[in-house]
């Protein structure tokens, strides 16, 4: 017995299978190969055509199937994961009106700013614990404004994994948890915010039914069956952006726990039981996958635009040395790099530094005494620093960690980078093998009742590291760099 996960990301699509017996990865694939386009008319805008979506989730399925020989009736259960804050916008027939809107387009935030002033910072802050920013119900009143003829013809809006959802079984719905990631929830009446869709001046009807984030959802419809080479009626159990689910794909459930990746940007993704947010909406907050009013479970996202990429262009600058090479570099350096601080915010605006473009710096160089293998490590504890100021805004809001769970990739390969994190951090790093879909896949066997409990959906998590703080002292590196990030805050 299989379940499924699809991770639709912005760049690709992927498909794990789960063999339910043994718990492990049955076989993984990713379409396309390079990555998926993105559509920028005018600056500031990213979009993309959910068709394109489709086409490359058939052709990953297809692939994963093909290369591991599982028969069609032998997958139970599918989940989708699905990059956040996308718009979808459909007729009454399903079709699509206009290109998704997707994550990292900038258009809307002045309708967001305006909305919160015309409502009140505190009110909407307190209901809606975040900003109406640039998310989805900010993007759907560009649209009202800039394509009436569009906006006219709508039926429903989805986000990304919805609409897919949808695309599989020809039903229309969402979750609170999408809800709350597209800044429509009400967190105070646990319910569709009434008076921010009043302020936008849209219909409520346009939202989509909700489910809950796992039981099924619909069943895959016959045609969708034909082109994806699955059996008819097996049921979607799950859906959740992408940070909820790869928090939810490390176990990361209860209160104090984290999860955090470190690829071209870097997330931390910590769960509350506390209805708090930042009054500064430095750091977002969403329900997490297992949030019910009874027994609250928030998740607190810090996201930091220039990690990996930093990373990525000292790799460049060095020559396109390897990633394991830069690493070895690193671990021949002391803690604190010889006096040596980068700040790694060379990626645009970071939103936890109040939407401020601080720029990638470097500071102390000595010409005559450092080497590459200083600036090597030099960006991995700058990388980390910023982690660890972001985690001082989340631990004033109700997240305050004990371990930081993320899967062995990207920089978490880094032995410096999982030390310094370890030790400013004073948390335990546990290191895992797993990825989004594969996530997504558990979700569907707990969503279809395969699994009895979250519980025994990860009993056979496979962790595959633990660093512990060791007693070193980063305190003094962390203090240089807090003040080089002081005194270019100004």
């Amino acid at each position: 017995m299989k379940v499924l996960g699809i991770d639709l990301g912005s760049s690709s699509v992927k498909a794990s299978l789960l063999d339910v017996e043994t718990g492990r990865s049955a076989g993984r694939a990713t379409s396309p190969n390079t990555e998926m386009a993105i559509a920028s008319k005018q600056p500031g805008f990213a979009e993309q055509d959910p068709a394109m979506w489709y086409r490359h989730a058939v052709e990953a399925v297809r692939k994963v199937m093909g290369k591991t020989g599982i028969a069609a009736d032998e997958v139970k259960a599918i989940g989708i994961a699905y990059q956040m804050h996308g718009l979808v916008c459909v007729d009454v027939q399903g079709n699509v009106l206009r290109p998704s809107i997707i994550w990292c387009d900038s258009r809307a935030t002045s309708h967001g700013d305006r909305a919160m002033k015309a409502i009140g910072r505190t009110r909407c802050l307190e209901h809606l614990f975040n900003s109406p920013g640039n998310f989805t119900a900010a993007k759907l009143a560009w649209v009202k404004e800039n394509e009436p003829d569009v906006f006219r013809r709508i039926h429903k809006i989805m986000l990304p994994g919805d609409w897919l959802a949808f695309a599989l079984t020809d039903r229309i719905c969402t979750t609170p948890q999408g809800l709350s990631e597209g800044i429509f929830w009400d967190y105070l009446e646990e319910s569709p915010c009434d008076f921010l869709i009043e302020q936008f001046g849209f219909d409520s009807d346009l939202l989509a039914d909700r489910v809950p984030t796992f039981a099924v959802q619909g069943e895959l419809s016959d045609a969708a069956a034909a082109e994806f080479g699955l059996a008819a009626g097996t049921p979607v159990a799950y859906r959740a952006g992408d940070q909820p689910n790869n928090a939810m794909s490390l176990n990361v459930l209860n209160p104090g726990e984290v999860a955090a990746t470190a690829g071209t940007s870097g997330v931390v993704y910590g769960v509350s039981d506390q209805k708090r947010f930042d009054p500064e909406s430095r750091v977002n907050t969403f329900l997490h996958v297992n949030h019910t009013s009874s027994s609250p479970r928030l998740g607190v996202l810090l996201c930091i635009n220039g990690t990996g990429s930093m990373n990525a262009w000292t790799r460049r600058l060095l020559g396109d040395v390897s990633y394991e090479e830069m690493n070895r570099l690193a671990g021949e350096v002391a803690i604190g790099s010889d006096g040596i601080s980068v700040l790694p915010f060379g990626n645009g605006a970071e939103r936890m530094l109040g939407n401020r473009t601080v720029g990638a710096q470097v500071a102390g160089l000595d010409l005559n005494r450092h080497t590459r293998a200083h600036l090597c490590r030099a960006v991995q504890e700058g990388i980390v620093f910023s982690f660890n100021h972001g985690m001082q805004i989340m631990r004033d809001i109700g997240v305050d960690p004990y371990t930081i769970r993320a899967g062995y990739a990207n920089m978490f390969m880094s032995d410096v980078f999982c030390e310094t994190l370890a030790g400013v951090t004073g948390t335990t790093i546990e290191l895992y093998d797993t990825d989004g879909a594969l996530g997504a896949a558990r979700g569907a066997g707990f969503g279809a009742g395969i699994f009895r409990s979250l519980e025994e959906a990860f009993a056979s998590l496979e962790r595959r590291r633990v660093v512990e703080p060791d007693g070193r002292d980063f305190l003094e590196s962390y203090r240089r760099w807090g003040h080089l990030l002081n005194r270019s805050l100004g």
